[in-house]
């Protein structure tokens, strides 16, 4: 039986990690700074709102690189089970700081609301915004797929935050172009629904790393998945208790498992090897343990 397991990232993982990395900060803080100076020269406060939220995108994506080289350390005399936990704890910092961006979007928007609007010219506004959301869908798709094959919570809450851009932005562009062409209020209002779907974003990120951080389970779909693969192995009668909890952004299995009393102990540590190698296989699961029970015990 494999009593440790080694949690070191391996050089593939690195790499995607690296590349996620990369393409976050050199993204955001490409956008900060185009959208930073659209709004300065055009006074759009719904381009502003969408400029507080890529600033925000840039704090974060700093907060990414140090909280994921600390989730990929070692296991240490501190830290025996790994430092996965900081992950999570990184991806709920992210959502604090997309509240914070909703918070200034919406604190402009009321502003500019009580002055009545303002008529936006439409060309630098229009540019900025349509450069934008074309970045950041290619940056949510990247991060995206990136977050699948690590299964890493921070780099799913980077790519839900990079979608929730591309909407912010799509409606800060119906307010600046609307501002222009229907009533200079169409552009605040366009910042009061870039706010709102930024706190929304904001909360949903908060609640899967929140999970993730104080021991959830898995759900009802995983659990039968990981029972189905503890079920498949040679030797295994059924399975008749599992408790799972989230350690960081991946699973603990405890499973009880139902063999035949005469089974020997050779078999069954091969039974139990076998199950741990197949549910640690899956990317959901960090650690496995497994009990063994003859099916007639009382």
């Amino acid at each position: 039986m494999r009593w440790v397991r080694d949690y070191t990232p391996q050089p593939t993982e690195n790499g995607l990690y690296r590349s996620a990395l990369l393409v976050t900060i050199s993204g955001n803080v490409l956008l900060a700074a185009v959208k930073s100076l659209a709004a300065y020269f055009s006074g759009s406060v719904a381009l502003y709102s969408d400029a507080a939220n890529s600033i925000s995108d840039v704090l974060y994506s700093v907060m990414m690189v140090l909280g994921l080289y600390l989730a990929q350390r070692p296991p240490d005399l501190s830290h025996p089970q790994g430092h996965s936990r900081f992950e999570p704890l990184v991806g709920t910092l992210i959502s604090f700081s997309m509240a914070f961006a909703g918070y200034e979007a919406l604190r402009a928007s009321f502003i500019r609301f009580q002055q009545g609007g303002l008529a936006i010219e439409p060309g630098l506004p229009t540019i900025a915004l349509l450069f934008s959301a074309a970045v950041k869908v290619g940056m949510y798709l990247f991060i995206r797929n990136t977050a699948r094959k690590l299964t890493s919570p921070t780099l799913n809450t980077a790519a839900k935050d990079n979608l929730s851009d591309v909407l912010t932005s799509s409606a800060a562009f119906v307010g600046a172009f609307g501002s222009k062409l229907i009533h200079p209020i169409t552009d605040p209002i366009a910042g009061f629904l870039v706010a709102i779907w930024i706190f929304r974003a904001a909360f949903l990120a908060a609640r899967e790393n929140l999970n993730f951080l104080t021991g959830a389970g898995a759900s009802e779909e995983l659990r039968q998945r990981i029972i189905q693969e503890a079920s498949s192995v040679p030797g295994v009668l059924r399975v008749h208790h599992l408790m799972t909890d989230y350690s960081g952004p991946r699973l603990i299995a405890d499973l009880h498992v139902n063999v035949d009393g005469n089974t020997t102990l050779t078999e069954s540590h091969r039974i139990t090897d076998e199950i741990i190698a197949r549910l640690e296989a899956m990317p959901e699961i960090d650690r496995a343990y497994v009990h063994l029970e003859p099916d007639d015990w009382e």
